[in-house]
C-alpha cells in the first residue's frame, strides 16, 4: 500500500438494509472484507434471541413474556467478516439460530420494543467500537439504529428473485413457499410499529434483481470508496 493510504483511511460507517434474499449478508461480508472493515449481522442477533427464547420455553404468543427475560441471554457477536460468530450464554449458536424453527419465529420475538431496545444497544455499541470501521446489515439499521451513518444503502429485489435465490440457499426448498413466507415476513417487519423495515430517506437503492452477486459487491464497494473519499 503506497503512502500508507489504508490506515489513514477514516473509518467508515455503513448501513446495508433491505428485506430477506437481496443478498445482503453476501454483499456486506464481501464488502467488508475487501474494504477492510468489521462487519455486523444484525438479523443474526435477533435469530440469537429468538432461538434461546425457544430454548427456554417462552411463550412466544406473548409480548409481556417475551419483553420480561428481553435482558437475560448474554448475546455476543464477532465482527470478522469472515467468521462472524455469534454465541448465547457462551454457547455457539452460529448453526441452531438458522432453523425454520427460529426463521418462522424470528419476527414476532423482534416486534417487541424491549427485545429491539436491547438489541439496539448492542448493535450501537459494536459500531462505535470498530476502529477501522463497519458494516452492518439489517432491517432498521439506516433508520433506527445508526440514523448518522456515512453511507446508508437499501438493497431490493423483485419477490421472485428473492425466493430462487432464498430456496437456493435452503437447497432445493420449494420457491412458491419460499416466495409466500418472505412476503408474509416482509409484511410482519415493514408493518410493526417499532422500527419497521424502510428505506431511510439518504439511502441510495440498489436493485439486484437483474445483478448478480459479484456485481452487487462491486458497486456497493465503489459507493463506500466515494463516501471515503469525500465525494
Amino acid at each position: 500500500m503506497e503512502n500508507g493510504a489504508a490506515p489513514t483511511a477514516k473509518p467508515v460507517i455503513v448501513a446495508i438494509d433491505g428485506p430477506s434474499g437481496t443478498g445482503k449478508s453476501s454483499t456486506s461480508k464481501a464488502v467488508a472484507a475487501q474494504l477492510g472493515l468489521s462487519y455486523l449481522d444484525t438479523g443474526a442477533q435477533y435469530r440469537a434471541i429468538t432461538w434461546w427464547m425457544v430454548t427456554n420455553g417462552i411463550d412466544l404468543e406473548d409480548p409481556t413474556a417475551i419483553a420480561a427475560v428481553a435482558g437475560k441471554p448474554e448475546i455476543v457477536s464477532g465482527t470478522d467478516p469472515a467468521a462472524p460468530a455469534i454465541t448465547v450464554d457462551g454457547v455457539d449458536v452460529a448453526g441452531p439460530i438458522r432453523t425454520q424453527e427460529v426463521t418462522s419465529k424470528v419476527s414476532a420475538v423482534s416486534a417487541v420494543p424491549e427485545v429491539r431496545a436491547r438489541i439496539t444497544e448492542l448493535q450501537r455499541s459494536l459500531a462505535a467500537g470498530a476502529a477501522n470501521g463497519i458494516v452492518v446489515e439489517g432491517r432498521d439499521i439506516g433508520t433506527t439504529v445508526l440514523p448518522d451513518a456515512d453511507l446508508k444503502i437499501f438493497l431490493t429485489a423483485s419477490p421472485e428473485a428473492r425466493a430462487a435465490r432464498r430456496s437456493g440457499e435452503l437447497k432445493g426448498a420449494d420457491v412458491a413457499a419460499t416466495r409466500e413466507a418472505l412476503i408474509k415476513r416482509d409484511a410482519a417487519d415493514s408493518s410493526r410499529k417499532t422500527s419497521p423495515l424502510a428505506k431511510a430517506g439518504d439511502a441510495v437503492e440498489v436493485d439486484t434483481t437483474e445483478l448478480t452477486l459479484a456485481q452487487v459487491i462491486e458497486c456497493v464497494v465503489t459507493l463506500v470508496e466515494e463516501k471515503r473519499a469525500g465525494k
